[in-house]
C-alpha cells in the first residue's frame, strides 16, 4: 500500500467515510463496508482530501486541462481538487435550468483534456451518464479520478466497471480499490480484512 492510499484510508475512517460493518446497499446486496464522502465535510479534512487526490496524479501522471465533477459527490471532490491544483473547474445540474444563465452546466465551458472527478466507481453508471453530459462538447477524455474503486461488475458484462471502461479507451485511477483493502492489515481489523475478501470472492467484476 502506497503512502497516499495509507494517509487516504486513515483520513476516510477518521472522518467516518469509511465505514466497517453490516451495510445495505441499493443494489440491495448487504456490504462489509460503507462509503460516503460527504462525510468529509463534517470533520474539516477537505484539504488533506486534496492532497491525497493530488498524489494520486502526480503518481499517476495525469495530464489533464480540467475537471468536471458529476452532481453531486463529484462537485464536492472537484472543487477542492480544483482549488489545490489551480485548474478550471466544471459540475452538472440533475436539473436542467431555463432562465438566469440557464443550461445544464455551472462553471468552466468544457474543453481540452477533462478529468471526471468522483466519490466511487460500482456499476460505472454514473460515469457513463458524465460521459454523455460532455459527449457534445469538443474535449478529450484524460480520465477518471476516483477515491474508491469497488471493482464491482459494471453495466455491460462481468467485467468490472472501470475495466469496461478501458476497454472503451477510457482510463479509471483510484485512490484505492477492493482489492487495496486486503492490503490495509495495519489499519483494519483481521476480522474485517476477512469479511471483505468473502465479500470480493463473490461480487468482485472480472479485469482485462
Amino acid at each position: 500500500m502506497k503512502d497516499y492510499q495509507e494517509k487516504f484510508l486513515k483520513l476516510a475512517i477518521e472522518s467516518g467515510a469509511f465505514k466497517l460493518g453490516d451495510f445495505t446497499l441499493k443494489s440491495g446486496r448487504q456490504s462489509p463496508y460503507f462509503f460516503n464522502a460527504a462525510s468529509f465535510l463534517e470533520h474539516g479534512h477537505l484539504n488533506q482530501l486534496a492532497e491525497v487526490m493530488a498524489e494520486k496524479i502526480n503518481d499517476s501522471e495525469i495530464s489533464f486541462d480540467m475537471i468536471f465533477g458529476p452532481a453531486y459527490k463529484g462537485i464536492l471532490l472537484g472543487s477542492i481538487l480544483a482549488t489545490k491544483l489551480n485548474k478550471p473547474v466544471c459540475f452538472n445540474r440533475k436539473e436542467e435550468k431555463d432562465h438566469g444563465e440557464g443550461g445544464s452546466l455551472i462553471g468552466a465551458k468544457p474543453e481540452g483534456r477533462v478529468l471526471i472527478v468522483d466519490d466511487v466507481i460500482s456499476s460505472g453508471l454514473a460515469i457513463r451518464e458524465a460521459l454523455e453530459i460532455l459527449k457534445p462538447y469538443d474535449v478529450e477524455i484524460a480520465g477518471v479520478l476516483v477515491t474508491l474503486d469497488r471493482q464491482e461488475k459494471g453495466q455491460k458484462s462481468d467485467l468490472m466497471a472501470s475495466a469496461e471502461l478501458k476497454l472503451e479507451g477510457i482510463d479509471v485511477f483510484e485512490i484505492i480499490s477492493l482489492d487495496g483493502l486486503l492490503d490495509a492489515g495495519n489499519i483494519i481489523s483481521e476480522d474485517d480484512i476477512g469479511r471483505i475478501k468473502d465479500y470480493r470472492e463473490q461480487f468482485r467484476g472480472k479485469d482485462v
